[in-house]
C-alpha cells in the first residue's frame, strides 16, 4: 500500500486549497479530501507505534543468535550470555524507534532432561501492548526470552 511522505499530503492539500478547489466550486469535495489525508496520518501513525510481535520475535531472534549460536553451555559463562541476550534485544529494540516501554527477560538452562516451566501474566491494553517469547536451543542449552512492550 502506498504512504505518501507528509510533505507529499502537504503539497496535494494545497494543489486541493489553492487550485482545484475555486474550479470545481463544490461545498462537499475539499472536507471529504481533508478527511481522507487525515485518516492516512492516523492510520500511518497507528501502524509506526503498534506492538507487531513478529518483528519483535526478529528481533530476539537476531540477539540470542549474535550471543549463543557458536556456544556450548558453560555454568561461569551463562550470567554474560544473558546480559549480553538482554542488551542486544533492548539496542535492536530502540532501534524500531517505536513509542513502548520494554522489559526483557532471558533464561538459559542446560539440556540435561530437568523439567523448567515458565508463565508470565500481564493486566495491560490488549489494543496497545504486547509481548514475545522465543525459545531457542542447540545441542547443550535452551534459552528463553520474553519481550514485554508497553506503549507510551
Amino acid at each position: 500500500c502506498f504512504q505518501p511522505s507528509s510533505s507529499l499530503r502537504l503539497f496535494y492539500w494545497h494543489l486541493f486549497t489553492h487550485h482545484l478547489a475555486p474550479a470545481i466550486r463544490r461545498e462537499g469535495f475539499l472536507v471529504a479530501v481533508h478527511t481522507s489525508l487525515a485518516k492516512m496520518d492516523e492510520l500511518q501513525s497507528s501502524e509506526e507505534s503498534a506492538f507487531v510481535q513478529e518483528d519483535v520475535t526478529a528481533v530476539i531472534k537476531e540477539a540470542v543468535d549474535s550471543v549463543l549460536s557458536s556456544a556450548s553451555y558453560q555454568h561461569n559463562k551463562i550470567g554474560q550470555w544473558t546480559s549480553n541476550v538482554i542488551e542486544g534485544c533492548m539496542k535492536r529494540l530502540k532501534d524500531l524507534n517505536k513509542p513502548f516501554k520494554y522489559i526483557v527477560t532471558s533464561i538459559i538452562v542446560q539440556k540435561n532432561g530437568a523439567g523448567l516451566h515458565m508463565a508470565t501474566s500481564c493486566f495491560w491494553d490488549n489494543t496497545s501492548d504486547g509481548s514475545a517469547t522465543l525459545r531457542w536451543e542447540n545441542k547443550t542449552m535452551y534459552c528463553i526470552t520474553t519481550v514485554f512492550g508497553l506503549a507510551i
